[in-house]
């Protein structure tokens, strides 16, 4: 470990030592770690090899405002999950694990950090249906510590390009006579780097609102 890097790990510890009673006393997390056989790797005593770059591609974000993907990811370390709004089965557990990091990491979170949260059923999730989707989450969040984004697409021929790049499979689903189908999917959430490369993939069992967070630190750290 470099000087550097474990300059940056002492001052995280000190930080957490400082913050943890509260976050304690607020709340207790838990999550697939409590059943680890080993302990979670401190930030900075690890690194995350580079996977593969993020792909780009034309969003929109609740005010139906158009982006482009790389211009969201640039300059911010996110986490990101493909949801759609309709899902009563994994789509909630990803947004829940976004707001207990966020509250988790309280003050050691800066600006640099970025929650996304994308809709990959435009069909349905318009701008508005995610801005009231986001309201709850972002009443929650009083300080509004951490940016988060709730995006859509402009419709299913801009976000496909999105799912293949990033490699979030879909099944096919076709609505008839009007009647809801649910989309069979499986859940993957994108941690992505300052330059817009993907640096982990988390599956339910690795959606740990403490290892996302020793990731997060781990990528802010010097030489990263």
């Amino acid at each position: 470990m470099t000087v550097a890097k474990l300059a940056f790990v002492l001052c995280f510890l000190a930080a957490m030592a400082a913050t943890s009673a509260a976050h304690d006393s607020a709340r207790h997390v838990t999550g697939p770690a409590d059943n680890y056989v080993y302990k979670l790797a401190p930030p900075g005593s690890y690194r995350l090899p580079v996977i593969k770059p993020a792909p780009g591609g034309m969003v929109l974000d609740q005010s139906g405002a158009r982006h482009e993907m790389h211009d969201l990811l640039a300059g911010h370390i996110t986490f990101l999950a493909f949801i759609y709004t309709r899902c009563g089965d994994i789509c909630p557990l990803a947004t829940l694990r976004f707001a207990e990091l966020r509250d988790l990491a309280g003050p050691l979170a800066d600006k640099r950090l970025r929650l996304i949260t994308m809709s990959f059923d435009p069909d349905h999730d318009s701008p508005q249906a995610m801005a009231e989707f986001a309201k709850p989450w972002r009443e929650a969040d009083e300080q509004n510590r951490t940016p988060w984004l709730f995006l859509t697409a402009p419709g299913r021929a801009a976000v496909e390009p999105l799912l293949a790049g990033f490699g979030q499979p879909l099944a096919p689903t076709v609505d008839k006579n009007g009647e809801f189908r649910p989309i069979s999917h499986l859940m993957r959430v994108f941690l992505i780097d300052e330059k817009a490369r993907i640096r982990n993939i988390y599956s339910p069992d690795f959606l740990d609102p403490r290892l996302m967070l020793n990731d997060l630190l781990t990528l802010a750290a010097p030489d990263s």
